[in-house]
């Protein structure tokens, strides 16, 4: 996504300056506030005065904004990030079971989002929205639940919610840069990169723009009209796919709001258009698209919620029978596993949440004197602890999203934007029915169009370093064609210490960086 621009930003921040971190660690005093604040009034000068207790609280008339401005930012926001509910949920459905598995990962999804946000809104009081990020729902969704490991939906949402504790905790006591600065920076560039692609070449497979040919495992589609055995309703669905990541393409050079939710509204309305043709042209499965609509009463969905995401970590989360009951799985390698799941989770949502803060900040001139983020820790904390609760509602990690940028560059310059998104997510959990409408080949686009975001981090990487060259590519090249993100950041991990040392630079692996190291070559040697 967007904010992996700004990783460079954030590195040399945390290497830059040391001190930062020691102001993070407590949060601004009342006068440091207000200073802060008043920076942020058009044209300078004394604030006016509140006219009310919510504007008091969120300080909307001294940061310079107002109710309508910041309800506008709010709404705006939300109308950027929603296509999460679809996308997530339709992510998860096929690893969650039960009866309605998309209404349960969807009510989770927003119970994710409206959680992280009212943090956002309340605790750190920024303009910023979280739900479950992309990248991490695919590492669960497609590292550790669909290439046979054994573990269930269920670890996953334990493992999510260790994580998050482990960020609450590495946030507490500022251990967290400790972390940030044991990842080797070519790495770090290419750990958006990898999931980016990972995440676009699974875009490309539900869409069924890349197919098994059985030979060279992948190729592209075939649209050849005269081939044999070619079929209407065969094409429709990559056909759909491609033309909705050119729309969302062209809206977003434009600067049209929402243009990936609008990219999703717009392939769907085409993709049953076309199946309409199909229908009245007599196509080979066309008909059976209309007729396996249906249209739920939206409670079914939170009746599923409860039944089957809902405390999952703790109902089924430390039972890992299936996993304990594949071949060469033992509970040492569980322990491995854990370890390594928790630590690449970790890094990806530091990784997210630290650049889509910089990121976002910037645009609202949100930043302090010295260029960090105002209430940087608490929006940090409100990031760990929107996972933790999330996991327990059934969530994938949640993280703040770069999509809060629009809404700041729609003028939202306070917690009460967030607190309006908040609103609308939880106006939309009752919108599941339409949601699970929404066609495959209609979420795909946006999982492409995610992977054309993440891109942006290669320019990052030095190519005329051709040690840091193979790091980085040897990391996003096993996440793609290996279909591992903890595996591709651990050859990344791996490939780095051997390079310095055959290169006579071991003083240059701090221990951080051994550890890691250490248990992602456990990873590789007692694990599948």
């Amino acid at each position: 996504m967007e904010e992996q621009d700004n990783l460079s930003a954030v590195s040399n921040e945390t290497n830059d300056n040391a001190s930062v971190q020691a102001d993070e660690a407590t949060a601004p005093s009342a006068q440091e506030e207000q200073a802060l604040q008043t920076a942020q009034v058009a044209g300078g000068g004394e604030p006016s005065k509140p006219v009310n207790r919510v504007d008091k609280f969120f300080g909307i008339t001294k940061s310079g904004s107002n109710f309508k401005t910041e309800i506008i930012a709010g709404i705006t926001t939300f109308m950027a990030m929603v296509y999460i509910l679809m996308v997530n949920a339709g992510m998860f459905s096929g690893v969650i079971g039960g009866n309605d598995p998309f209404g349960a990962a969807y009510i989770a999804t927003a119970i994710g989002a409206v959680v992280g946000t009212m943090f956002m809104a309340l605790l750190a009081r920024m303009p910023l929205a979280q739900a479950s990020g992309m990248g991490i729902n695919a590492f669960i969704v497609f590292t550790l639940l669909d290439v046979g490991t054994g573990l269930t939906y269920a670890n996953c949402m334990l493992f999510t919610l260790i994580e998050g504790v482990i960020f609450v905790i590495l946030t507490v006591t500022g251990l967290r840069k400790k972390i940030f600065e044991a990842i080797p920076r070519s790495v770090r560039y290419a750990i958006p990169v990898g999931i980016g692609l990972f995440i676009a070449f699974i875009g490309m497979q539900n869409a069924g723009i890349i197919v098994d040919n059985g030979s060279t495992l992948v190729s592209f589609k075939s649209f050849n009209v005269l081939a044999d055995g070619f079929t209407y309703i065969g094409i429709l669905a990559p056909l759909v796919a491609i033309l909705g990541v050119l729309a969302i393409a062209v809206m977003s050079k434009k600067n049209v709001k929402g243009a990936v939710l609008w990219g999703i509204l717009g392939s769907a309305a085409l993709y049953y258009g076309l199946a309409g043709i199909g229908v009245a042209a007599k196509a080979t499965g066309c008909k059976e698209i209309f007729t396996a609509i249906t249209m739920d009463n939206p409670f079914k969905a939170f009746a599923a919620w409860g039944k089957d995401s809902f405390a999952a970590a703790f109902r089924d989360g430390f039972n890992f029978d299936t996993y304990l009951s594949i071949g060469g799985h033992n509970a040492g390698t569980l322990v491995v596993v854990l370890l390594t799941t928790a630590l690449s989770m970790c890094m990806i949502d530091m990784f997210d949440t630290l650049g889509t803060l910089y990121g976002a900040c910037a645009k609202g001139n949100l930043l302090d004197e010295k260029g960090t983020p105002i209430r940087m820790e608490r929006m940090l904390f409100s990031d760990a602890a929107a996972t933790c609760i999330g996991s327990i509602a059934g969530a994938s990690t949640v993280t703040t999203f770069v999509e809060s940028s629009s809404g700041v560059s729609a003028g939202g310059k306070t917690g009460f934007t967030a607190l309006v998104t908040a609103a609308c997510f939880l106006a939309a959990m009752f919108l599941s029915p339409i949601a699970k409408l929404i066609p495959s080949a209609a979420t795909a686009p946006a999982l492409i169009w995610v992977g054309v975001l993440m891109m942006s981090s290669v320019t990052k990487i030095d190519w005329t370093d051709f040690a840091e060259a193979a790091v980085a590519f040897i990391t996003f090249a096993v996440m793609a064609f290996g279909y591992s993100i903890s595996k591709g950041i651990g050859a990344g991990m791996i490939a780095f210490v051997v390079i310095k040392l055959c290169t006579g630079k071991v003083k240059e692996i701090s221990i951080p960086t051994w550890v890691i190291t250490v248990l992602f070559l456990a990873m590789f040697v007692l694990t599948n």
